[in-house]
């Protein structure tokens, strides 16, 4: 129990005799200053533990420690499983690599067959190319599945002519293929302007096209097949004239992937 020191009494008035206090065997306690408490705490009542009402604060906070332990600990092991799995992936490809030593089909445009275009008349004009492309296989243990879903497009000056697609097949390995597809547009709207100029293009006889080529592929190593991967090509054409005898001038294709 905590015990309340009041400030001294006052000293006696005239007439009054003072009662002489019994002497102790403790030493006297200096007397506090007049307004001054003191409060004493017994020592079986300081706690080193918390007391009931803040136990439960108490057992909170304790308790956030392991789970921030428990969750680096995850963290870890989840990044450690990551950079394993990305090693096992980087030495796979590896050893394919240098085993099967992989090289890029070539793309090329044989031939162009156009229709559809009056570059007299202003009405809308329905083009129809008809495109040969080679496609070359140089790997000797890789073969190439063409799969459905791809699309071919014929641009002139950023206008979208026509669309088509590739034909699904598998290529072998050490093979060429020639294969053929028809594009066609309609309702295509080309002003003055851009009429003029293919009229003095195809009077020099140098059209410029741009083919675009996006088929989803799987790739054969042996007797493992991988997952769709999208070949992209990119051609810039020049034919010679804008008719089903026109002739390719010149063309260059540019090849890549896209892995995922």
């Amino acid at each position: 129990m905590t015990e309340r020191v009041h400030p001294g009494d006052s000293p006696p008035t005239s007439g009054e005799h003072s009662v002489p206090k019994p002497a102790t065997s403790s030493p006297e306690k200096p007397a506090p200053q007049p307004g001054t408490y003191v409060i004493q705490i017994p020592k079986d009542q300081v706690y080193r533990v918390p007391p009931p009402e803040n136990a439960r604060r108490y057992a909170h906070l304790s308790k956030r420690k392991p789970r921030r332990s428990t969750c680096r600990s995850c963290c870890c092991c989840l990044l450690t499983t990551i950079l394993a799995l990305l090693l096992a992936a980087a030495i796979a490809a590896a050893v394919i690599y240098f085993v099967f030593k992989p090289e890029s089909p070539n793309y090329s445009i044989e031939s162009v067959a156009i229709k559809g275009f009056n570059l007299t008349s202003p009405s809308p004009l329905s083009p129809e190319f008809d495109v040969t492309v080679r496609a070359r296989n140089p790997n000797d243990k890789i073969g190439i599945y063409y799969e459905k879903g791809s699309s071919v497009k014929v641009y002139y000056d950023g206008i979208n002519l026509c669309n088509g697609a590739l034909p699904a097949f598998f290529q072998p390995t050490n093979n060429v293929t020639l294969f053929k597809t028809a594009l066609k547009g309609s309702g295509i709207e080309l002003n003055n302007a851009v009429l003029r100029t293919l009229s003095d293009q195809q009077n020099k006889g140098a059209v410029p096209f741009s083919l675009k080529l996006r088929a989803p592929v799987k790739i054969k190593v042996g007797s493992i097949k991988t997952w769709k991967i999208t070949v992209k090509v990119t051609c810039k054409i020049t034919v010679d004239k804008l008719t089903a005898a026109s002739k390719v001038v010149s063309n260059d294709c540019d090849y890549g992937v896209d892995l995922w």
